[in-house]
């Protein structure tokens, strides 16, 4: 692979898990509503889901190209259940709620990434796009997979120190800051089906 390609792939990676996203918009919510130690658990399984599709990516391109279309397929339209379900939970949500327990958990995160299409599609365009005209072997896309998986944790990340950074002024506005995270997350949905 020449610098190049190299450069290339690095920036449509960049750009694609820096750009808002389920994951992205749940971290920041999370750690707004909740703070560091109390949110830090959705982001292990957002994190922990995230290499696993990755994985599961790198999988389906290298050798189960006849099963992917009809599962996406799917996946699609569950993933825009699930959306539409954070939506409205980002909608109903309050500060308060950080204190009660809430439901954050590693396994809401790590169940996000499984249907968040916007990953699937990341991890099959880069690998078909940048990775396969160099490199075929199975190890190789795990590689790369997992250095998208990477730089999808450290954009999350950085997604949620905005959250905390921003939590008193989401406690202050959190009801226009929730009704605006809730409308990006539709038009994901919205995205996720009709584009």
């Amino acid at each position: 692979m020449n610098t190049q390609a190299i450069i290339s792939f690095l920036v449509y990676a960049a750009i694609n898990a820096f750009t808002p996203g389920p994951g992205n918009i749940l971290a920041l919510n999370t750690m707004s509503n909740y703070g560091w130690k109390k949110g830090k658990d959705i982001l292990i399984g957002i994190f922990a889901g995230y290499y696993c599709v990755q994985a599961l990516c790198a999988v389906f391109t290298f050798g189960l190209s006849q099963l992917l279309n009809p599962l996406m397929f799917v996946l699609k339209y569950v993933g825009a259940i699930y959306i539409i379900w954070l939506a409205i939970h980002i909608f109903r949500s309050k500060p308060e709620e950080g204190d009660n327990g809430g439901e954050i958990s590693s396994f809401v995160g790590f169940t996000l990434q499984f249907v968040n299409v916007k990953i699937y599609l990341f991890g099959i365009t880069a690998l078909t796009g940048y990775v396969l005209p160099y490199y075929s072997s199975f190890w190789m896309l795990i590689f790369f997979c997992m250095l998208i998986a990477t730089i999808g944790s450290v954009a999350t990340t950085l997604w949620a120190a905005f959250g905390v950074v921003f939590q008193r002024v989401y406690i202050k506005y959190f009801k226009v800051i929730n009704i605006i995270l809730a409308l990006i997350l539709l038009e994901c949905a919205y995205g996720l089906v009709f584009k």
